[in-house]
């Protein structure tokens, strides 16, 4: 049961990242593919009836991991408090700049608006790319299995870490480019004309530089967790994910080189569900590592509610997924296909 509740947990925090991921790109390559104020139009509409939708996943997740493993979001809460609270300043700095914009007249706001949606989509690509990075590198839990992060220290992985040093910052940086090349497949998806062909030749700049930096931050995590590797020698069926991220990435680029905008999306998506699902595998039964005391790791049955609450919970889950479900499946199919070069997104003006 506490498997399932993990794989189940998992797997919200992967549909936010897939879904909400695509309009984080959007807001860093804002000003890069808008370079005209309707072509900043058209990137707002191609995101503008889905974007508030899509962070529901990351609240979904959040109260499934209070009730699923308490342990765990108690000591990240308290560990990671200060990125917790950018993460939160930094989803309502890209709300505001979203939803203001277009009730603002005079010109210098509306690109004081623009700025802070563009400004808080980089930044938290890269806080949510660091905050995976200090799950897989460990935190310095006591014997209670708390913990506390300052910012950054030395800048070097260590038994008393920062959030912030060489390993999580690469961390950052390739989810800032893979949330980058994602909005940009959803933009040649979702849009036509100058920022179609725009999205397009980014999207194949950025699946190259994937390539790259995925290689770079592979070699990084064993340098950091030299055991990384162990689940999949123990484990051979494991090596599917890898090879479904490397399929993902040829299929990224061919798809792409022939405007088969559908078959490159969805290929990113499987890049980001592989590349979280393989962290996720590597890790088990682990949930977070201690950096200097490998016993103190929170394990997944360690930090688990009991059975009996797993079990009666499960029920309530299934419901509430249904009704999501039902909700997306709606709200996407009201809002596919092409933008309208120019239009502003619903409720703007």
């Amino acid at each position: 049961m506490e498997t399932l509740w993990l794989v189940l947990v998992a797997g919200m925090m992967t549909a936010y990242v897939v879904l909400d991921g695509f309009d984080l790109g959007v807001g860093v390559l804002y000003k890069i593919l808008g370079r005209s104020e309707e072509d900043r139009a058209t990137l707002r509409h191609a995101i503008g009836p889905v974007w508030d939708a899509n962070e529901v996943w990351l609240l979904a997740a959040g109260g499934t991991l209070y009730f699923a493993f308490p342990a765990l979001y108690a000591a990240a809460f308290s560990g990671f408090y200060l990125p917790l609270m950018m993460v939160l300043w930094l989803l309502i700095g890209r709300g505001l700049g979203l939803e203001l914009r277009d009730h603002i007249p005079d010109p210098l706001g509306r690109q004081i608006c623009d700025a802070i949606f563009m400004i808080s989509s980089v930044v938290l690509a890269v806080v949510l790319g660091a905050a995976l990075g200090n799950v897989v590198r460990g935190v310095p839990l006591d014997a209670d299995g708390y913990f506390f992060l300052p910012l950054w220290t030395n800048f070097r992985p260590g038994p008393q870490p920062g959030v912030l040093d060489w390993y999580t910052v690469l961390c950052g940086l390739v989810a800032l480019v893979a949330l980058a090349t994602h909005g940009a497949h959803y933009l040649a998806l979702r849009t036509s004309g100058d920022v179609n062909a725009r999205a397009r030749r980014l999207a194949l700049m950025g699946g190259r530089s994937l390539t790259v930096l995925l290689v770079l931050s592979l070699f990084a995590s064993l340098a950091v967790r030299p055991g990384l590797l162990d689940n999949f020698r123990t484990h051979p069926f494991g090596l599917v994910i890898p090879l479904a991220v490397a399929a993902a990435l040829v299929t990224m680029e061919l798809a792409a080189r022939r405007c088969r905008e559908r078959a490159a999306f969805a290929a990113s998506c499987v890049f980001l569900i592989g590349t979280l699902a393989g962290a996720a595998f590597a890790l088990y039964p682990v949930l977070l590592p201690s950096s200097d005391d490998p016993g103190r790791a929170l394990t997944v049955q360690g930090a688990a509610s009991d059975g009996y609450a797993l079990r009666v919970a499960l029920g309530w889950w299934i419901a509430g997924m249904i009704l999501v479900t039902a909700s997306f499946r709606y709200l996407y199919g009201q809002f596919r296909g092409k933008v309208a070069a120019g239009m502003s997104h619903p409720g703007g003006h």
